[in-house]
């Protein structure tokens, strides 16, 4: 019910971001599994009414806690191309087309939903008041992704070497704040800031900037750190993470299927950056798709985790 944008501000913000990304994420694997059980053969026709009606239920819990009014664009994109993967397959079996779905997303439906997105108001607010989306759909929003600096990758990069060049490199220390992002400030009050923050500080400082909330990409969070050598270094780990993902993407086992496949669609997010929220989002949602599912089934059936 807390708009994205007054979350930063909520005093409950750590435990509402995991109720949002870790629980309202296990619907999604709820219907993989739903899909897995219809696409095994000699199933019994009395249970397809209950698998039937539980992916039913479970569509609808996903539509009402991954809508716009609950979830930033990074996080609903891997989730409902996650979906389109589950349920249409075919529209995304090769490059050519997959390629083409996101470019006519990035350019069509996320304008779209920015102007939902950027609403300051609850979904519980939007649906007593309607008028309230109407009100926000203007030029400004819907051209915001075309003719403002979103796009700000190299900027920062560049930013990031001009900083190293003053200060050095941080040796790991900015890294420590993804890695131990579950760790809260009020236990590690001197916890490092995210990349983004810690560059935004310095273009204020330096050259006379008014904000901090930027991306940096994956290949400045690893020269910030580590300099040319981190740079080799992150791109030998994220090569042996994909691969792995790719061994989960060609399994039957559906819960490692949809977990590599929103994977590769987070990386989108995930490689604009910063390291910090990407790497904190990856984790908390693996936990609600496969991780919390998979802990279940092991309980309850002996079903290995891995």
């Amino acid at each position: 019910m807390t708009p994205n944008w007054k979350l930063q501000l909520d005093k409950a913000k750590s435990i509402k971001i995991i109720i949002s990304k870790v629980l309202f994420s296990i619907p999604l694997a709820g219907i993989a599994m739903c899909v897995m059980y219809f696409k095994k053969k000699n199933n019994k026709p009395i249970n397809w009414v209950v698998i039937l009606g539980s992916l039913i239920i479970f569509l609808l819990l996903i539509l009402i806690f991954k809508n716009p009014f609950m979830e930033k664009r990074s996080g609903l994109g891997p989730i409902y191309f996650s979906l389109l993967f589950l349920f249409v397959p075919k529209l995304l079996n090769n490059n050519i087309k997959t390629t083409l779905i996101l470019y006519l997303s990035l350019i069509i439906a996320m304008p779209i939903l920015a102007v939902f997105t950027h609403i300051n108001s609850s979904f519980i607010e939007v649906l007593k008041n309607p008028k309230i989306i109407t009100g926000s759909l203007n030029k400004d929003v819907l051209l915001s992704n075309f003719n403002t600096l979103h796009f700000d990758a190299y900027a920062n990069f560049l930013a990031t070497i001009e900083n190293v060049s003053f200060h050095g490199f941080s040796m790991g220390e900015q890294l420590s704040s993804a890695l131990f992002f579950s760790v809260p400030r009020s236990i590690w009050p001197s916890k490092p800031l995210t990349s983004g923050q810690f560059l935004g500080n310095y273009l204020i400082e330096e050259h006379g900037f008014y904000f901090n909330n930027i991306s940096n990409p994956f290949v400045s969070e690893a020269y910030l750190n580590f300099g040319v050598i981190g740079i080799v270094i992150f791109a030998i780990i994220l090569a042996y993470f994909l691969t792995r993902a790719l061994l989960f993407l060609k399994s039957d086992d559906y819960l490692k299927k949809v977990l590599a496949f929103f994977i590769a669609i987070h990386m989108i997010y995930f490689l604009r950056g910063d390291f910090t929220n990407g790497f904190s989002q990856l984790i908390l949602v693996s936990f609600g798709i496969y991780v919390i599912p998979k802990s279940i089934k092991y309980f309850y059936q002996g079903t290995k985790l891995w």
